[in-house]
C-alpha cells in the first residue's frame, strides 16, 4: 500500500522536517461534536462500560478492516471511510483522539476514533485500513500502544476530512524497550489473551481464523434493572441429572464449533451463554455445541451462536 502523508516509506523515515497539513475544505468534515460516551453495552454476554479518560494509556495488539465494511455506519453515526484515518475501541469516547505506535518500529500516527470494538480476545484497537497502511501494518496483528491525546484544530481537521496528518517523532528506543517489556507479559494474539485494559472483564470471543472486519459487531445496550424483593433461601436439593445426549446419525456428527479460549474461565462463560460445552485441547478450551443429527439442526445452533455475538462460530462434521 502507498503511505500518503506519513513522511515514511517501507518504514524508513525520511530526513528533514515534515511540513503541517494543508486545511481541508469545510464541506468534506465531519463533526466532533456532539461527543458520545455512551451507556454500558453487552456483547457475547460480556458488559463495557464507555468511560471519559483523559489519560488513557495501553499497550495491546492492534487488527485493521477495510472494503468489507465501506459505507456502513460507525458507531456514532458517520459513513465508515476505510481509506480514512479512523479507529475503533470498546471505551473511548467517541469520537476521540489517540496516538497509536507500532512497537516493532517505533513508527508514531495520530488516529480518530468513531467506532466501536474490536470485540475478539486480545486485541486494543481496530484501525482503518487507511490507518493501519499509514502506521505500516498490512499483515495480522500488531503489539501497539494507544495513547489518548488533544491534537491541535488544524490535525483534527485533515482527519475528519479522511486526510492523514504527519507522523510523530519516532519513539526512542528506550521507551520502546519498556513498552515491549509490558506486551511481553500478554500472550501470543493467536492464543487470545485479554489487554489489561482498565476494569473491563475478558469477552468470552476467540479465533485464529478471524479476518478483518469480523469482530465488528453490534452492541446492545444493557437496560436498567429494578430492584426485587430477594427471595426466601430454599431448601438444598441434589443438582438436576445432565441432559441426555442428542442421538448421532450415521455417516457423521454434526456440531457448532463455537470458538477456542486460553482461559478455561472464559470457555465456561461462553458455554454457558450458548448451552454449549467445553473440552480442552492442547493449551486450548474450545467450546461446542450438539452433536445434531442433521444439517439443519446444526445451523439452528450455528444462528444462536451468532446471535450471541460469536460471528466466527461455524458448523463442523466429524466422521
Amino acid at each position: 500500500m502507498l503511505l500518503s502523508g506519513c513522511g515514511s516509506f517501507d518504514g524508513k523515515r525520511e530526513g528533514g522536517p515534515t511540513a503541517g497539513p494543508a486545511p481541508a475544505p469545510a464541506s468534506d468534515l465531519v463533526s466532533d461534536t456532539p461527543v458520545k460516551v455512551g451507556d454500558p453495552y453487552t456483547v457475547g454476554g460480556v458488559t463495557y462500560t464507555p468511560a471519559d479518560i483523559p489519560d488513557y494509556d495501553d499497550v495491546g495488539y492492534a487488527s485493521w478492516y477495510g472494503e468489507e465494511l465501506a459505507g456502513n455506519a460507525t458507531a456514532n453515526g458517520e459513513t465508515f471511510n476505510p481509506d480514512g484515518i479512523t479507529a475503533a475501541h470498546r471505551t473511548l469516547p467517541l469520537p476521540s483522539y489517540v496516538e497509536v505506535t507500532a512497537l516493532d518500529t517505533g513508527r508514531t500516527i495520530l488516529v480518530r476514533v468513531n467506532d466501536r470494538g474490536p470485540m475478539v480476545g486480545d486485541r486494543l484497537i481496530d484501525l482503518s485500513r487507511g490507518a493501519a497502511a499509514q502506521l505500516g501494518i498490512t499483515d495480522g496483528p500488531a503489539a501497539v500502544r494507544v495513547r489518548r491525546t488533544n491534537p491541535p484544530m488544524a490535525e483534527r481537521a485533515q482527519l475528519r476530512a479522511g486526510k492523514p496528518v504527519p507522523e510523530r517523532i519516532a519513539t526512542p528506543d528506550s521507551l520502546l524497550a519498556i513498552l515491549r517489556n509490558k506486551v511481553k507479559a500478554l500472550q501470543s494474539p493467536k492464543a487470545i489473551p485479554v489487554p489489561t485494559t482498565a476494569a473491563q472483564p475478558a469477552p468470552p470471543i476467540a479465533s485464529g481464523t478471524a479476518k478483518p472486519g469480523d469482530d465488528r459487531l453490534a452492541v446492545q445496550e444493557t437496560p436498567a434493572k429494578k430492584p426485587e424483593a430477594k427471595p426466601a433461601p430454599k431448601p438444598a436439593t441434589k443438582p438436576a441429572p445432565a441432559p441426555a445426549t442428542k442421538p448421532v446419525a450415521s455417516g457423521g456428527t454434526f456440531a457448532v464449533q463455537v470458538g477456542a479460549f486460553s482461559s478455561e474461565a472464559n470457555a465456561n462463560t461462553a458455554a454457558k451463554s450458548v448451552g454449549g460445552s467445553v473440552v480442552k485441547t492442547g493449551k486450548l478450551w474450545r467450546v461446542r455445541m450438539g452433536p445434531f443429527v442433521n444439517d439443519t439442526e446444526a445451523k439452528a445452533a450455528l444462528a444462536k451462536a451468532k446471535a450471541k455475538g460469536f460471528r466466527d462460530a461455524t458448523v463442523v462434521r466429524d466422521r
